[in-house]
């Protein structure tokens, strides 16, 4: 039950994120279901080829595809006016999708015996993995390479239930709703994470 949770979250949220991503760059009907599906289920890809699982897993959740597929075409149909309306929570939907791919991630990894290093690179590359295909599909910069916080919220979903601190439904919508959380609080405040300093070569 709470694997099929998160993943009907995430799904939805990554496929409306990968929606209004394509819409923005005026993509045609079939990139738009093309983008929106590998936001929905490119971390999950990423995911699986880290940890050993076959990447033909994916098509056992025939359901997800359904439902993804349902999702975006009502997005492309709506209104414009409504449409205008729904994107300027995209970056929420983004923080939702980040958040429960997260904890997906990390809980797959866990429930296989991994060690603590694979749950945290599982709740990263599931959180972020479809986001940063749809990015470099858009032509755009990803998010994770940006200046602001991203990636490094999903740590903590690493972490926690890789420890075994977290192990049941509240504490997964916890640490999801913390996550997503996190996330806009970063974004509305601009919160960076430390940076080097550029190495200049000295003038002769």
């Amino acid at each position: 039950m709470t694997w099929d949770i998160l993943n009907i979250i995430g799904t939805t949220a990554f496929a409306l994120s990968g929606v209004f991503a394509a819409m923005d760059e005026e993509y045609d009907l079939m990139g738009i279901y093309i983008l929106g599906f590998v936001t929905a289920f490119g971390g999950g890809a990423v995911r699986n080829l880290l940890i050993g699982v076959p990447v033909t897993n994916l098509w056992e959740q025939e359901a997800l595809f359904l439902t993804a597929f349902i999702i975006m075409t009502i997005a492309f149909l709506l209104p414009r006016f409504l449409f205008e309306t729904w994107r300027k929570w995209g970056l929420m939907f983004d923080a939702i999708g980040l958040g429960s791919f997260a904890v997906q991630g990390a809980i797959y990894a866990s429930e296989m015996n991994l060690p603590l290093s694979a749950s945290i690179a599982a709740a990263a590359l599931t959180g972020t993995g479809g986001g940063m295909i749809r990015d470099v599909l858009a032509g755009r910069k990803p998010l994770f390479l940006r200046h602001e916080i991203y990636i490094a919220w999903t740590v903590p979903a690493g972490i926690g239930i890789g420890m075994g601190w977290i192990s049941s439904m509240p504490g997964y919508i916890t640490i999801l709703a913390l996550i997503v959380i996190a996330r806009m609080l970063s974004v509305h405040y601009g919160w960076r994470l430390p940076r080097s300093r550029p190495i200049r070569q000295q003038q002769h």
